[in-house]
């Protein structure tokens, strides 16, 4: 028997068919197949005891109908709807900076901004340069312990649309289910309800780079997700909420959960210290993210801020003693709410048309954007109500306005593509967006707010009522010893 199998190898060997040469092609169905035959077995159920937050149709759908390019008087009355001209368009949230938006219906304000806004950010861990070489000690200059200065070994640093090798950041799509109590598996005991809820994230399926080097590997891999074989993305999930404890084996006491450990971030010139969540991230994320330029790739990580460690806001923020409360954010770049105003963009919008058709308000990332006012008149807002006035069946908070929104680069990037476009809207905006005084080599666009109070409900369709007016000017984050001319 044995030499029967003998047989039949050598015979192979010194001439019959080989499948080696069809190796390539079996490995090729069997990828293929066998993952989507898994995908159909075992569909990711939702979470427990959760529902789903976003809108069933999106308020902007019309964003490009040439009649938001024109303002209203501040006491029009829109004719089809009976609405008040000036009002909320629509709302926002970004649970994860720079990824995605979440568009909502009804929001709430919290200390911060929008709930669940700006919760993580991703990161890359950037190495300390080395220190200079230092000459050595002789007999007559002895050490002490200054000339051995502790050596940095490094931060993480937060990576957002800005950074040129991040634009696939636009791709990933968080999905934001928090605790239901009138849904039927609820239960207080789920973890998804102990965790405050759950961010399931979505990216765009990647091929192995071990797999990628097979031949017609990579182009049956793209034919699979062109016809919809395969799922054209993967997801994983993370607790919107860091646990924090852990049952111990024992069963009777609890134990500090050590997953989700604080360390610095540095986030513009601000390093709070927030919660790491790199365990969680899967290796086809990464890949997803690597820059393509580069065979060296940085540590990546995704952060969750903390509550005991928000950014403080100064500069252009009323002061604590005006509003009651200190003013603080969590990943927002700067201030709690960014606004927009529908007919500022369509006017941008108008002047790079040449290079791009369909400049959608998505690209600027705010948290509310407005209809009704002529464009650019939000300039020179200092305060405004929203919502109807006490009894009127609405919060009708006040908010102040409290500087105007400096725009880089970001915008430049398509958020239903990821491709960045070599100029345009920069080029567009600074070529006369350059308005404010305190920061005159950049352009603005939009508005950042500091709500009077610290908890409220916004929503769609909210009247928008201008309660002062006057001049803005930008008070720049400085370093140390930094100054900005001009000012």
């Amino acid at each position: 028997m044995h030499d029967s199998n003998f047989t039949t190898l050598n015979a192979l060997d010194n001439g019959a068919p080989s499948l080696q040469p069809l190796l390539p092609y079996i490995i090729s169905i069997i990828f293929l197949v066998f993952p989507l035959t898994t995908y159909l077995r075992s569909s990711p159920q939702p979470p427990r005891g959760c529902r789903r937050l976003g809108t069933r149709k999106s308020n902007i759908a019309d964003e490009y109908d040439p009649q938001y390019s024109e303002g209203s008087p501040s006491d029009a009355i829109d004719p089809p709807t009976g609405l008040p001209a000036w009002r909320i368009k629509a709302l926002f949230i970004y649970p994860i900076k720079s990824c995605r938006g979440i568009e909502l219906d009804t929001a709430e304000v919290i200390d911060t901004g929008l709930k669940y806004d700006r919760l993580f950010c991703f990161a890359e861990y950037i190495e300390a340069k080395p220190p200079a070489p230092t000459p050595a000690p002789t007999p007559s200059s002895p050490t002490n312990a200054q000339d051995n200065p502790k050596r940095e070994t490094g931060h993480w640093t937060a990576r957002t649309l800005r950074d040129r090798h991040f634009c696939n950041l636009a791709l990933v799509r968080p999905e934001l289910w928090v605790p239901d109590p009138t849904s039927p598996d609820y239960s207080a005991s789920l973890p998804e309800v102990q965790s405050e809820g759950v961010l399931i994230i979505h990216h765009p399926r990647t091929l192995p780079a071990r797999l990628a080097r097979l031949p017609l590997l990579p182009a049956l891999f793209q034919l699979a997700l062109t016809l919809r074989l395969w799922p054209r993305e993967q997801s994983f999930r993370v607790p919107l909420t860091p646990p924090s404890s852990t049952p111990s084996p024992n069963a009777k006491t609890t134990r500090k959960n050590n997953n989700y450990p604080l360390h610095p971030l540095k986030i513009w010139k601000d390093t709070p210290l927030a919660h790491d969540y790199g365990h969680h991230l899967p290796s086809s994320l990464r890949r997803f993210l690597a820059d393509p330029n580069t065979t060296t790739q940085k540590p990546l990580t995704l952060f969750r801020e903390s509550a005991a460690h928000h950014r403080q806001i100064f500069r252009n923020a009323p002061p604590k003693d005006q509003l009651g409360f200190q003013t603080v954010t969590g990943f927002q770049d700067a201030y709690p709410l960014h606004l927009l105003n529908l007919a500022s963009v369509r006017d941008v919008a108008a002047r790079c048309q040449a290079e791009i058709p369909r400049l959608t308000v998505r690209r600027f990332r705010a948290n509310v954007v407005v209809q009704g006012p002529g464009r650019f008149e939000e300039d020179a807002w200092r305060r405004v109500r929203v919502g109807s006035q006490e009894g009127g069946g609405g919060d009708g908070v006040e908010i102040h306005l409290a500087c105007r929104t400096m725009r880089c680069r970001l915008p430049n990037v398509d958020p239903d593509t990821g491709v960045r476009h070599r100029a345009e809207p920069d080029r567009t905006l600074k070529a006369y967006r350059r308005i404010d005084r305190g920061d005159p080599t950049n352009a603005c666009l939009g508005m950042q707010l500091v709500p009077a109070v610290r908890n409220f409900t916004l929503r769609v369709n909210d009247p928008i009522t201008v309660l002062e007016t006057g001049e803005h000017c930008y008070i720049k984050m400085l370093a140390p010893g930094e100054v900005v001319e001009g000012v």
